[in-house]
């Protein structure tokens, strides 16, 4: 069913596509949230995959680090990636005219090389260019729903191997940190189908960035496997585009949703801050 505008006690939900998303209005991100506003963000937060909060003023840090802690405890990222100065769980989002390449420019779920992968993560953009910019949002519930079921009882039970090998020596060198003593967490494995903890549906749960292979196949197995779902989870029918306003604040379920940050705006500013909350053990 495609998703319709939803009215909560606190605010009101509007879908940003069918498939995917909900621009949310009514609620100040700089003031501590009701349990009311709480619970309904909650269940907005499940019900669209990624909600949208409109007409927000820029988060200080202890607000951006309080209102994170209301849906979890707080992650800390294990590779070495720019943080504001005082606040390890705050990611600093940033590329101008020096970049030559920005954070997320591949399809990803965050961190799914750790054991535990974030449950959600929330990113406000503070300064961002004329045009471009975007992020891309898929749905990973659709993506797995429109497989045929040969493939997906193939893929019932398989396991992948997930590492931060993209975190390659001097990817953000050009932003002061320095990656060639990078310490990573050790290999991980994951299901390839991962079933929600909340909602009890199936997600693809491969991604191009952290997926290494599928274990116990052959590498012509596996890359022709990881291939089917990579193009599924990434067709434009289980996508959105989102156009950033200033100060708009997006938070997304890491557990169903993959994303992909678009740089096509050099030698323009884009300028965020990002806390994610820690998840679970897939299944």
């Amino acid at each position: 069913m495609p998703l319709q505008t939803k009215v909560y006690d606190s605010f009101v939900a509007k879908p940003y596509s069918p498939v995917l998303g909900a621009e949310v209005y009514g609620v100040d991100l700089t003031q501590p949230l009701s349990n009311q506003q709480h619970t309904d963000i909650q269940d907005a937060f499940l019900t669209y995959g990624v909600l949208f909060f409109k007409q927000q003023q820029p988060l200080e840090p202890e607000q951006h680090l309080a209102l994170g802690r209301r849906f979890g405890k707080l992650h800390v990222h294990p590779a070495k990636v720019p943080t504001v100065e005082g606040y390890p769980e705050i990611i600093r989002i940033y590329a101008d005219e020096n970049s030559t390449v920005a954070n997320g420019t591949a399809w990803h779920t965050d961190v799914t090389f750790e054991k535990t992968p974030p449950m959600g993560t929330m990113l406000q953009i503070n300064t961002k260019p004329d045009v471009g910019g975007d992020t891309l949002y898929s749905n990973l519930y659709t993506a797995y729903d429109e497989l045929s079921e040969p493939i997906k009882k193939l893929c019932q039970g398989l396991t992948q191997r997930c590492s931060g090998h993209a975190y390659h020596k001097g990817r953000y060198a050009e932003r002061g940190v320095k990656n060639s003593d990078q310490q990573l967490p050790d290999p991980v494995d994951h299901p390839v189908i991962r079933t929600h903890p909340e909602t009890g549906r199936k997600a693809i749960f491969v991604n191009k960035s952290f997926t290494e292979c599928i274990n116990d196949l052959t590498k012509v197995e596996s890359d022709s496997i990881l291939n089917i779902l990579f193009e599924q989870a990434e067709k434009p029918e289980h996508q959105i585009r989102y156009r950033w306003s200033v100060n708009d604040l997006a938070f997304w379920d890491n557990r169903c949703v993959m994303h992909y940050a678009m740089f096509d705006y050099w030698p323009q500013l884009r300028v965020g801050h990002r806390v994610t909350i820690v998840g679970d053990q897939p299944y």
